[in-house]
């Protein structure tokens, strides 16, 4: 009965924690089938559809950064709860939307809520498990759980879309999310960090501002690159960014330690991150759309064709550790086999039969899943241990950064060629940014790890 006794409370604080990055993902995912109905119920003009998209990952990318600093400093549950809460009103936002301005803010608020999730429900892991293979178990699941949150995101979003409309996976989304805060607050165990960090305000603000417009004149550009709007984000992004630069490097506990950029491990990492977000995560979030406006496809039957390729990421990532590899191989086959498996697609928007599509994502998924599994053993193994923090949040950063970027770059590829010769040309173009990224790890990542 001891036993028992001391084990239910951890396995309560396991569940919870398991439950934020389930949650955040299925919040993330849930769009990418339901896109072509939100972007005519909100009247969402040419560059609409990609800000429906991007809005949540740049929440998420914003903030990620700062997150872990906050719970640290100001505690894990309160910041758990303070992000189940604001993911609970900003989903009913998003479900009440009346236009895209309206959706893209929640989305936005979703992403920051995201972002708090992600990072306090991981440090309240680390609390409830200190060591040993209770950790392994631990953050195994807690591992599986953002694949699962993928694979099943769109079934679900679209399995309600067909009964009751695209927007009933956002009140979904809230009530589990009042569910959980509910249940995690007398649950969950407050921690803090022993030595709180200062907390980088500029840099937040600058690395915040600078990635907003970077966003915005991708996104923009989708209705041309010669528009003022578009120069002038460029220009904000190069000045704000330029800016974080200067603050960082001038403060003696920065948010992002810019000498780690001189490790070549970490560039491997940070770099194969920026190519999932762009050429994986961008590709697979828009093609859904692409499908249902080219062939027909409903919002349940796009989810079930993206949960071949997710589902199968899901499998291989928790079996990847069985490769007799190195993480930087792992990354390089990974991206070669998404490589591959994005060149089946070319015609997905025309003609090509339905098991070569099958084909294509089953291998796109297993390079995924490869290089899931390899990319936070990279950032973590890529810098000191006291900095194990700081390149987890920079390497999730620059994926989710990236996706919106290939979510804008699909979006304005496709509307400038066509739905067929656009997703072609948009395919070719991420199996060759893959493939080269590929050759690229096994080059620049051929340091020593840093002592």
């Amino acid at each position: 009965m001891t036993l028992i006794a001391t084990r239910r409370p951890a396995d309560v604080t396991l569940a919870l924690a398991c439950a934020a990055p389930l949650l955040v993902l299925i919040d993330y995912t849930a769009p990418m089938v339901t896109l072509p109905q939100a972007a005519r119920a909100l009247g969402a003009g040419p560059a609409g559809p990609a800000w429906l998209l991007n809005g949540i990952a740049l929440g998420l990318a914003s903030l990620l950064l700062i997150a872990g600093d906050l719970a640290d400093n100001y505690g894990r549950r309160r910041m758990y709860l303070g992000g189940m809460w604001a993911l609970a009103a900003s989903s009913v936002m998003a479900a009440l939307a009346v236009n895209t301005a309206m959706f893209v803010t929640a989305r936005l608020v979703q992403g920051a809520a995201g972002a708090g999730l992600l990072t306090a429900s991981l440090g309240v892991l680390g609390h409830a498990f200190p060591g040993g293979r209770e950790r392994l178990r631990a953050t195994g699941r807690y591992g599986a759980m953002l694949g699962l949150g993928i694979a099943v995101g769109p079934l679900i979003s679209g399995a309600l879309a067909m009964v009751a409309g695209w927007r009933a996976v956002h009140w979904v989304v809230a009530a589990a999310g009042v569910a959980l805060a509910l249940l995690a607050a007398g649950r969950v165990p407050e921690s803090r960090a022993a030595e709180p960090r200062p907390l980088d305000l500029p840099g937040v603000i600058l690395l915040a501002g600078g990635l907003a417009a970077l966003v915005t004149a991708v996104t923009e550009g989708r209705s041309g690159w010669s528009r003022p709007v578009v120069a002038v984000a460029f220009v904000l992004t190069a000045l704000l960014l330029g800016a974080f630069a200067v603050v960082e490097r001038r403060r003696r506990d920065p948010m992002l330690d810019l000498g780690l950029f001189r490790r070549p491990l970490f560039l491997v990492a940070i770099g194969g991150a920026l190519v999932v977000g762009i050429a994986v995560i961008g590709l697979m979030s828009f093609l859904p759309t692409v499908l249902q406006l080219s062939r027909g496809l409903t919002p349940l039957g796009a989810a079930a064709l993206l949960a071949v390729w997710s589902g199968m990421s899901f499998l291989t990532a928790l079996q990847a550790r069985r490769l007799p590899l190195t993480g930087r191989g792992r990354l390089a086959l990974g991206l070669l086999l998404a490589a591959a498996g994005t060149l089946p697609l070319v015609g997905s928007a025309d003609d090509a039969s339905w098991t070569r599509i099958v084909l294509g994502l089953l291998v796109a998924g297993i390079g995924s899943g490869l290089i899931n599994a390899s990319l936070t053993h990279l950032a973590i193994e890529s810098v000191p241990p006291h900095r194990a923090g700081m390149g987890s949040g920079a390497n999730n950063t620059a994926r989710y950064i990236g996706s919106p970027i290939g979510v804008a770059l699909m979006a304005a590829i496709v509307g400038t060629a066509g739905p067929s010769a656009g997703t072609d040309g948009a395919v070719l173009a991420c199996a060759a940014v893959a493939a080269t990224a590929s050759g690229g790890v096994l080059l620049a990542g051929r340091g020593k790890r840093p002592t």
